[in-house]
């Protein structure tokens, strides 16, 4: 395992004042209460938090178009917004729409929701050199969970079969809670509390061995805005692996994720109490912007 901690002393671009922590709360409302339960077995919540995604990408600029798979006995959507670059060569960024059970998945996962339409309307009259792809997923949560029936893994397939060159991926996962607490983050290895943060304050950035230049740069861009810890680790294990970036690892491509690390610090992962009310949206709109310059340096082709 290699890590990094990189400390507030880098956070000092972490004021925001244009509104954008309102409109993530507004999407985190939306679809945590009006869509509430979103999960496998409420279609009919699912097709409005697919409605509401394609109205909020409406004057973005870019291609938004709904990608069907079958799973068992249904078929389930992802959406993406494409802004085509001078060059084929893809940057993707992703986050899954979905909750676990009847839990209001607040943090897991309208969050990264809210993030990617933040991000989607950042692109706005952007000229990348390399194409961004934005991702919606389908069925990250049981009982499709690291099955082939992930809407990521269907994604990751789609770009290897087409022969698509993806510079990278970045899963967004559980990006809005925080704590200024002493002993409120933990870890997935006894003795690391020792090394990193006790306080639950920061973004976590995981990447794999063969993502360790990729986590290193997109750590850098979100360390402009907040405190981070930058994990790189193996392909799976330690319960790092436990979203859609594992898709794309699984087919061999470069892919990190941002997080919040989840069960490691959010009591309420999985639970009735994951509600809008315990986000952090001031931190939550760091995290956003943070991956907004990331995403840049990576389109930007150099």
């Amino acid at each position: 395992m290699i890590s990094q901690c990189s400390g507030p002393e880098h956070a000092g671009r972490l004021e925001v004042k244009d509104g954008l922590p309102a409109r993530l709360e507004k999407h985190v409302r939306f679809l945590s209460e009006d869509c509430h339960p979103r999960s496998v077995g409420f279609p009919a919540n699912q097709e409005k938090v697919l409605r509401y995604i394609e109205k909020e990408l409406e004057g973005c600029g870019g291609e938004v178009k709904r990608l069907p798979f079958k799973a068992g006995e249904r078929t389930y959507e992802n959406v993406q917004v494409v802004f085509p670059g001078r060059r084929a060569e893809r940057v993707v960024v992703g986050a899954h729409y979905d909750s676990c059970g009847e839990t209001p998945g607040a943090d897991d996962n309208a969050s990264a929701v809210a993030g990617l339409l933040e991000l989607a309307r950042m692109m706005r009259g952007r000229k990348p050199e390399c194409t961004v792809e934005l991702v919606f997923y389908a069925n990250e949560e049981p009982p499709f969970f690291a099955t082939e029936d992930m809407g990521s893994a269907h994604h990751a397939r789609s770009l290897v079969r087409d022969g698509v060159q993806v510079r990278a991926m970045v899963c967004l996962e559980m990006i809005g809670f925080f704590s200024d607490e002493d002993d409120s983050q933990s870890y997935p290895v006894p003795g690391m509390g020792l090394l990193f943060p006790d306080r639950g304050d920061f973004v976590a950035v995981v990447g794999n061995w063969g993502s360790f230049g990729l986590a290193r740069g997109v750590q850098r861009k979100l360390a402009e805005f907040l405190p981070t810890v930058r994990l790189n680790v193996p392909d799976v294990g330690l319960g790092l692996d436990l979203s859609d970036h594992r898709s794309y690892w699984a087919e061999g491509l470069p892919a990190v994720m941002v997080t919040d690390t989840a069960f490691f610090r959010n009591r309420s992962y999985h639970q009735p109490t994951d509600t809008a009310d315990a986000l952090d949206y001031r931190r939550m709109a760091g995290v956003v912007k943070g991956v907004y310059e990331a995403v840049k340096e990576l389109a930007s082709g150099e």
